[in-house]
């Protein structure tokens, strides 16, 4: 970021923050009894968390920002005062979330509070330096979501109101045209209206169901997924989805990830856990027998369902969920073997995700955290070699200080989306750790044992998240090869049903994905369905049709092509298909 953009960036920011005091203060006129939590500036926009004595509605965001307009208008400055520890407990004396934050202060802080008109706030700032630097046509506030106080469950349930401001009206219509777009895309919305997922509360949160639809799509993910792991010298294995409490006992989950794990179940006399991670199911794999330098390495590949207890209050569609299948790989090798097959994955990583169209990928290289494992230079030379490899790709790259996990540092690949926003997907980890705590040894040519490396890696992340990126890309307008109903036979009345059954059974022996609709809507009811369900082809036939043995084609585009001899309709979706075409 150039200093330009930056210097840009902190006004913005600044402007939002100031925006968040004034909808505190708008919100304190409705609620004078309101308790007032925190209040930042976030991309895009702001927020504030308040302990209110009822729900906030949608009407009342209007008569809400009816309100902050008037005190934009009234000119009032942003006041900074520097007070006492006393001083402030007394300035904040009714309100118990800011004494809680002022109690955790420490004594050398300087502790600053800003005061707009009437409404006053615990703050570091900055501010503007008085509302008139406020646009009243340029902010508009969003929506409400519960937000347990410091993202505890078991603390209270605050509402959050959200808002978004810009420095002008143009801006903000372009970001709320925006987020109308974003919010079209949504793969809960897109799921449901194409029938390809569900989730259940009922019976329990974070738990994916996959319709046939989804499903389809999903086989052709997780087939292209295993073809090209074949192609590049990787093993399938499969493993369980519980395992005896020692496994994560000797791999650490148990005391640097126990909180996001389930509970054990009580099995024998023993405690078992449901998997957080596939990595000590493929160590047993390897431990079952000896090794020598020259089998080195091993590229061993899964889709293995593991499940995490995420917070209810995080979980969010396929985004965030209790149980996911990663397309997980751990990569056991001889230390100087790493370096090249670090590189190796990388591209191999790259290659996945450009399969699926993202081309504008980010990568970001996170270092030893402060709750870790192993020598420090151990982590400085995997820091390293993961640092070569990405410069060796030529990619840009952020460095994410203390990102890494407990048992190495890590690179995390980010896509960009058609809306330009990103996501973190695939994943390579460094492994210096579980091979000394699992005793995995190998015989290195002078006849000694010695300790493998590892290399843990998702290129996709989940698949049920790289779904969920999937349907927001393409808007639900899936290429080709990964539509769950690649073609729809539509005859243009009952007269030809049987001949659209000898189409669609020309096309499904071809290995197309093909429905007919023989339901009694007017042929242009049924092509507008198939629209709505965005399937790229729609083949209607008539008398023209049967008597040609030929099919006329509306393509998803708007395209057409009539009178198609039904073999080369065939050929031409097929050719589609087998070249993983992009829209």
């Amino acid at each position: 970021m150039s200093d330009k953009e930056a210097k840009k960036l902190e006004k913005q920011q600044t402007m939002r923050h100031s925006m968040a005091h004034v909808m505190a203060g708008a919100v304190l006129k409705m609620f004078p009894d309101a308790k007032i939590a925190i209040g930042p500036a976030i991309e895009n926009g702001f927020y504030y968390d308040f302990d209110l004595p009822r729900s906030i509605t949608p009407d009342d965001l209007g008569v809400i920002e009816e309100s902050m307009k008037e005190i934009i208008k009234s000119r009032s400055g942003f006041e900074r005062s520097v007070v006492s520890k006393e001083e402030a407990k007394a300035l904040f004396a009714d309100q118990p979330y800011k004494l809680e934050l002022i109690e955790e202060l420490p004594e050398t802080e300087e502790i600053s509070v800003y005061q707009m008109g009437d409404f006053k706030d615990l703050c570091r700032g900055p501010h503007v330096e008085d509302t008139s630097r406020l646009n009243p046509q340029s902010f508009k506030l969003l929506k409400t979501a519960g937000a347990y106080w410091r993202g505890d469950e078991k603390r209270p349930m605050l509402q959050r109101i959200y808002g978004t401001a810009f420095s002008n009206p143009k801006d903000l219509k372009m970001h709320l045209q925006h987020l109308e777009e974003m919010e079209k895309r949504d793969h809960r919305k897109i799921g449901k209206e194409l029938d390809l997922f569900s989730l259940h509360e009922e019976a329990g949160p974070g738990m994916v169901y996959w319709h046939p639809k989804g499903a389809r799509i999903r086989v052709a993910i997780e087939d292209f997924w295993r073809q090209e792991h074949y192609k590049n010298g990787y093993e399938m294995v499969f493993t369980p989805h519980v395992g005896k409490s020692w496994l994560w006992e000797t791999s650490g989950h148990l005391g640097f990830y126990n909180e996001s794990m389930f509970q054990p179940m009580e099995m024998d006399k023993s405690d078992y856990y449901a998997k957080p991670m596939n990595c000590p199911f493929h160590i047993m794999i390897y431990n079952n027998g000896k090794h020598s330098y020259r089998e080195l390495p091993f590229r061993w590949a899964e889709l293995g369902t593991v499940y995490r207890y995420e917070k209810s209050g995080t979980l969010h569609g396929l985004m965030r969920v209790r149980g996911f299948t990663q397309d997980d790989a751990h990569i056991i090798c001889t230390p100087d073997q790493v370096e090249d097959e670090i590189l190796e994955v990388l591209r191999f990583s790259l290659f996945m995700l450009r399969s699926f169209g993202f081309e504008d990928i980010s990568a970001y290289l996170s270092t030893m955290p402060e709750k870790s494992v192993g020598e420090k230079k151990d982590w400085d030379l995997a820091t390293e070699s993961l640092r070569k490899a990405i410069e060796k790709e030529g990619l840009e790259y952020g460095v994410d200080e203390g990102g890494g996990a407990f048992y190495g540092p890590k690179i995390d690949l980010k896509v960009k989306d058609t809306m330009g926003r990103e996501w973190q997907l695939s994943t390579v980890q460094f492994d210096f750790n579980l091979s000394e705590r699992f005793d995995m040894v190998f015989v290195d040519k002078d006849g000694k044992e010695k300790r493998p490396f590892m290399i843990h890696r998702a290129l996709l992340g989940s698949i049920e998240r790289f779904f969920g990126v999937l349907v927001e890309n393409f808007g639900g307008a899936f290429p080709v090869w990964l539509s769950p109903v690649q073609a729809m036979v539509i005859p243009v009345s009952a007269k030809f049903d049987d001949y659209a059954k000898e189409v669609e059974k020309n096309f499904r022996a071809a290995g197309i994905r093909v429905e007919t609709d023989f339901s009694d809507e007017r042929m242009n009811a049924k092509i507008r369905n198939a629209q709505t369900q965005k399937i790229p082809y729609m083949i209607v036939v008539g008398e023209n049709e049967m008597n040609e043995k030929a099919v006329s084609i509306r393509i998803r585009t708007g395209e057409q092509k009539n009178g198609m001899p039904m073999h080369d309709a065939v050929q031409m979706i097929m050719d589609k298909i087998e070249s993983k075409e992009l829209p």
